[in-house]
């Protein structure tokens, strides 16, 4: 049996197309679960324009933002059954012996291979999930929203473990995106004041940060950062997948700040790297998460302390996946979602 899918065939500009699919056989560790909902990640837009800059075992369904309801358990699967409402985790493919497994830090897992580039993920009706990659879901929380907790992962993980936010504190996110609102949202959770900054094609997207409480910012952001005593903002979060951002961000950053870099960018430099010297600057990367990220965000979703509805602009059927792709590339919409 065969079911239609959204497939990345080739490392070429637009190489996606809806293909027929032979429905995924499970393992004993394994669940197979129909997808109620899958979101469309920037990371799949790079693929499917070409632009990214990380391996891809083409050809690879897309899709690693998903929830939806277990249709088969493995009989290593403990704990699981046929109806289980769920969202899974996106780290498809880890060594359970490597160091940082064994540290529950399966995310740096150097052999990690994620749904939607290095296995087949989600764009589509059923896809294999290991159990131990799933969560339960609340039953006041919507499919829709469950699909986007692997962002809101992201953003929690840059923001709460990986930056050093204090209540009070001045907070600037470079990129709208969907991570990068999130980023804002989880910043203004921690008590910071947040500007979120943009370029004028960004306009849009920008206007939905005020319905978390944060500044919107197309130009000023010099006059901003220097509010106060002059010596720039206390924190930094870099969202916008571009490498120039650093640059800027390690000139507005106050001495003895930080930035957390969480956006991709295969650009090189190209500037020197002597004010994070000169200013005394924590450089933080951020990558991916982890199940107790996952067990917290699930609970700020289902109590509506993080709210994803503002960020989503519509849902799609799968065959119309391209236009859904399109609307958010060009910065009409912050998010879509898929209902296969």
């Amino acid at each position: 049996m065969s079911d239609p899918a959204v497939v990345n065939f080739a490392a070429a500009r637009y190489s996606v197309e809806l293909r027929p699919t032979a429905r995924p056989p499970i393992g004993p560790d394994d669940v197979l679960l129909e997808v109620a909902a899958v979101g469309v990640c920037g990371s799949d837009l790079h693929q499917w324009t070409g632009d990214h800059s990380w391996p891809v075992n083409y050809p690879v369904i897309l899709g690693h933002e998903f929830a939806g309801v277990i249709q088969e358990a493995g009989e290593r699967a403990v704990g699981w059954q046929p109806g289980d409402r769920v969202v899974s985790e996106t780290a498809a493919v880890i060594d359970p012996n490597n160091p940082m497994s064994r540290q529950g830090l399966y995310n740096l897992d150097p052999t990690r291979q994620g749904f939607g580039y290095g296995v087949n993920g989600a764009m589509t009706r059923f896809v294999r999930v290991p159990a131990r990659c799933l969560h339960r879901l609340p039953a006041n929380l919507t499919f829709e929203k469950a699909a986007l907790t692997e962002p809101c992962c992201v953003a929690y993980h840059a923001v709460v473990y990986n930056a050093a936010i204090k209540p009070g504190d001045r907070v600037v996110v470079f990129g709208p995106g969907p991570i990068g609102i999130l980023c804002a949202a989880v910043a203004r959770l921690c008590g910071a004041t947040v500007a979120i900054v943009g370029l004028e094609r960004d306009r849009t997207r920008l206007e939905v940060v005020r319905k978390y409480g944060c500044l919107p910012m197309i130009e000023g952001l010099d006059e901003w950062a220097g509010q106060g005593d002059g010596l720039g903002v206390d924190g930094v979060i870099d969202a916008a997948g571009v490498s120039a951002i650093l640059q800027k961000a390690l000139r507005i950053v106050r001495p003895n700040g930080w930035i957390s870099k969480v956006g991709w960018g295969p650009q090189p430099l190209g500037f020197s790297l002597d004010p994070l010297v000169q200013k005394n600057i924590t450089l933080q990367g951020s990558f991916s998460h982890n199940w107790p990220i996952w067990e917290r965000v699930i609970d700020l979703l289902a109590s509506a302390q993080l709210d994803v509805a503002p960020i989503i602009g519509g849902v799609w059927a799968l065959d119309q996946w391209q236009e859904a792709f399109e609307k958010m590339h060009s910065g009409r919409i912050v998010k879509a979602l898929l209902k296969p």
